[in-house]
Order: C-alpha cells, then sequence, then structure tokens
C-alpha cells in the first residue's frame, strides 16, 4: 500500500510516517516511479509505535525495544544497558500506575452507573426555561 493509504488506516500522518521510516521504525520497499510500498505487518508496526509513543518512549528508545536482539544486548556498553534497563522499569511503573488508575476509575463509574440505573424512578424531570 502506498504512503497514503497507510496513513488513513493509521490516523497517522504521511509525515510523521516518513518520520517513522527516517529512523528505522518502518520499512518500504520503492516501486519503479520511486514511491514506497508498505506492506500489511506495518499497520501493527504503527500502533505499536503509537503505543510506546504515548507512554512517552522516544523513537531511538522504541527501535531499542522492537528491533534490538537479545545478543546485542551483552555487545553494548554496560551503562547503555543499565540506562535502558532503567528507562524500561521506569515506563513499566509508569504503565502500572495508569491501568491501577483507570481500574479505580472504571470501578467507580460502574458504581455510580448502577445506582444510578437502581434510582432512576425517582429522577425529577428538568423543565426547560421558559423564553
Amino acid at each position: 500500500m502506498r504512503i497514503s493509504q497507510l496513513a488513513k488506516i493509521t490516523g497517522i500522518s504521511s509525515r510523521s510516517l516518513r518520520h517513522y521510516e527516517k529512523k528505522g521504525l518502518i520499512t518500504a520497499s520503492r516501486l519503479d516511479n520511486n514511491y514506497r510500498e508498505f506492506d500489511d505487518s506495518m499497520i501493527e508496526a504503527i500502533h505499536t509505535i503509537q503505543l510506546f509513543l504515548n507512554l512517552g518512549l522516544t523513537t531511538d528508545q522504541i527501535k531499542d525495544i522492537l528491533y534490538c536482539p537479545e545478543d546485542q544486548w551483552y555487545d553494548k556498553k554496560d551503562e547503555y544497558c543499565e540506562a535502558l534497563l532503567q528507562i524500561y522499569e521506569t515506563k513499566l511503573n509508569d504503565v502500572i500506575r495508569q491501568k491501577k488508575a483507570l481500574d479505580e476509575a472504571q470501578v467507580r463509574l460502574e458504581k455510580q452507573i448502577n445506582l444510578m440505573k437502581e434510582n432512576r424512578d425517582k429522577w425529577v424531570p428538568v423543565e426547560e426555561d421558559e423564553q
């Protein structure tokens, strides 16, 4: 699919998709007319990239997560691996906190909805203001 189709399907601008490609997060082949051609697997990749961006990761960090094979962890400097591990742990803790907050909000909303439904017969109609 062409970049415009991918942008429409994912809701991500063509400019952002070109940026992701430049950063090595997604790949495209080139047609004879030099247009980019993306395969369907890029849709899921873009959703994953968006998820990580929304968690506050940089594109470089996302690239490390998506494309850094385990055996390369040991080939890099210890400081790099330690820093990357700390970033992952911090982000995981953020996700856990956000999930807990969402779970609590869900419980409160469910209770409020049930309470309102149980007391629906006691609602007093609001009269429209006379003009």
